[in-house]
């Protein structure tokens, strides 16, 4: 397995940990939601590389500064959405915090003051 493809994965268990989060298939693309609502979109480009998309309210220049980061097509990058193109050399804990980022955005605040004020370890 590639180091993109373990972070990806790593990045999926991660995902599907948060509170009420669960996976779901909509458009044959594995997805992340929380009550019915996406957080985390899970797909492969053409050539078969893992990425992710996430919505980022705060992060959305720096994550856009990324080398394989654009807005999300479909028109949600006007949203807030950004597709990323995981890299071996990318840091977990920044695609992490986008995750945690993409889930206080999306979810109810009930749910994210179970979080807490700081993005999960």
């Amino acid at each position: 397995m590639t180091a993109p493809a373990r972070i990806w994965n790593d990045l999926r268990r991660y995902a599907f940990g948060l509170p009420e989060a669960y996976e779901d298939h909509p458009w044959g693309e594995s997805v992340a939601k929380v009550r019915k609502k996406v957080f985390v979109f899970f797909g492969m480009n053409d050539s078969g590389e893992p990425g992710m998309s996430v919505k980022l309210r705060d992060s959305q220049p720096l994550a856009l500064a990324q080398p394989g980061a654009t807005p999300t097509g479909y028109g949600l990058g006007k949203a807030g959405w950004v597709s990323i193109r995981i890299a071996p050399d990318m840091p977990f804990e920044m695609l992490r915090e986008w995750i945690d980022e993409s889930y206080r955005v999306v979810a109810p605040k009930t749910l994210v003051v179970k979080l807490g004020s700081e993005p999960s370890p």
